[in-house]
């Protein structure tokens, strides 16, 4: 398991998105300002597609185009709207005399960490521009100083890594681009390897894989968290059969096992839909 193939897909499911986005961009341009976008090429996939009777897809293209973008802008504004919310939330509740200690403790200089008053044990990483490591005091109950430490240093390969923004990017792709099924795959299979990365990240941190076992099982035991309406990682939450099976046997790996007939029918539809926008800007 490697940061490079994280980056990858990452890189991939980006490359998918922005290249069907990109066109919708420019086909949204043509309509409202009357701007003729022409190639060479353009011309000669325009002549090929009218040959073949197609004309009448353009009416296809404007349903999917205003779909995808109101879909688009529906989730970043409910995403932002639930964000603020919640952080609100957590400011109320937040522990000052705690989340100073803990700073100081782990040597933040600033306030990176922040603890709240809540039973419930769990560890989020949320934010884009700052991520923030939130956790609470029903976590430090349950958990030994070393067990606590290991969440951390998981926590903390998902805020260096801005993770949380990544897997919101990613996210967002896979719904409002949903009939590019690879998509989804590249979200899940992020953040398995992820999640598997950063636990090997804890793991080298403390040159031992007991207390973050022990902390995972701890908080299996309590059971599975009711999933916040916002993008965050979560210590608990993501991938734990893999990181499991990572912990018992670190040299086997994730294996990427990659979906052969959706990657066809993904490629189908992508060019298909780059043939029509390539069609409808001719």
């Amino acid at each position: 398991m490697s940061k490079r193939q994280s980056s990858l897909l990452f890189i991939l499911s980006l490359a998918i998105s922005g290249t069907i986005l990109f066109q919708m961009g420019l086909y949204v341009i043509s309509i409202f300002a009357g701007w003729n976008v022409k190639f060479n090429l353009v011309t000669v996939c325009h002549s090929w597609l009218k040959e073949l009777g197609l004309s009448s897809l353009e009416y296809v293209l404007d349903g999917l185009v205003i779909y995808t973008l109101l879909c688009m802008v529906w989730k970043i504004g409910s995403h932002w709207m639930q964000t603020i919310k919640m952080k609100r939330r957590f400011y109320f509740y937040k522990e000052k005399q705690l989340t100073i200690e803990m700073n100081q403790v782990f040597g933040s200089e600033k306030e990176e960490i922040i603890v709240i008053s809540h039973p419930t044990p769990f560890a989020i990483t949320m934010g884009f521009v700052c991520p923030k490591i939130i956790f609470t005091t029903g976590l430090i109950n349950l958990l030994t100083d070393d067990e606590l430490i290991a969440v951390l240093s998981h926590e903390k390969y998902h805020k260096a890594n801005r993770d949380p923004f990544k897997v919101f990017l990613l996210s967002l792709s896979s719904s409002i681009i949903w009939y590019i099924p690879i998509q989804k795959w590249f979200h899940h299979k992020y953040s398995v390897i992820q999640e598997v990365l950063a636990d090997e990240f804890a793991i080298k941190q403390q040159e031992t894989s007991v207390n973050l076992g022990s902390a995972l099982l701890k908080m299996l035991k309590i059971g599975k968290q009711e999933k916040m309406p916002f993008t965050y990682v979560s210590f608990a939450d993501t991938s734990v059969n893999y990181r499991i099976e990572y912990i018992l046997n670190p040299i086997k790996g994730v294996r990427l096992q990659i979906p052969i007939r959706i990657v066809i029918l993904s490629l189908s539809i992508f060019s298909l839909i780059c043939g029509l926008f390539i069609y409808a800007l001719a």
